[in-house]
């Protein structure tokens, strides 16, 4: 539900920027359907994705630039990384998005140093799908794993050899073997 001068507006969504009041916040409560969940789902390789919501205020900023601070939530099920077992996790994050006219692209060197990551280019139209969808991204766990999912270590080498340790591969272990060989010279 998408709340316009306290008047109710059509379920949408998408918000043509230029139809809404340039005075007064336009508040927003926004939960995508099931067809939506089902398309964010596969979008983002999530085994489910229930209680989605987006909702907040896009206000105007000056004479054409907008503002949206909204709260998102939803509760994503995916795959652990060890044991494939489902895991749940309860996303909740605020979102800040300024939305700027005179948008001018920045440099590499001041993008960088900028940190400026809520601005963007003014859009005609707001798809609140693809503001969820970017939330989703940047929010998902990369790598869920289930509580007490560990890695084991399994070592493969020819018979008579010892196998090779993490410790092996690591840039000094060749100096400590060396060591090793100068301290005890009668090892082999």
């Amino acid at each position: 539900m998408i709340k316009k001068d306290s008047s109710t507006m059509a379920h949408t969504t998408v918000l043509r920027l230029a139809d809404l009041p340039n005075r007064k916040p336009t508040h927003i409560n926004y939960t995508p359907d099931a067809d939506a969940l089902k398309q964010l789902s596969s979008e983002m390789d999530l085994n489910a994705l229930r209680k989605v919501r987006l909702e907040g205020t896009l206000k105007p900023m000056g004479n054409r630039d907008w503002q949206l601070e909204a709260r998102f939530g939803a509760t994503v099920v995916q795959s652990c990384v060890v044991s494939l077992d489902p895991v749940t996790t309860r996303i909740d994050e605020t979102l800040l998005r300024q939305y700027i006219a005179n948008w001018v692209d920045p440099t590499d060197s001041e993008a960088e140093m900028d940190g400026d990551d809520i601005s963007e280019p003014l859009p005609e139209e707001l798809d609140l799908n693809e503001v969820i969808s970017e939330a989703l991204a940047l929010t998902v766990p990369r790598y869920p794993r289930s509580e007490g999912a560990k890695l084991t270590q399994t070592d493969f080498t020819e018979p008579g050899q010892a196998p090779m340790t993490d410790d092996d591969v690591k840039p000094f272990a060749g100096l400590a073997a060396l060591k090793m060989k100068l301290e005890n010279p009668d090892k082999d």
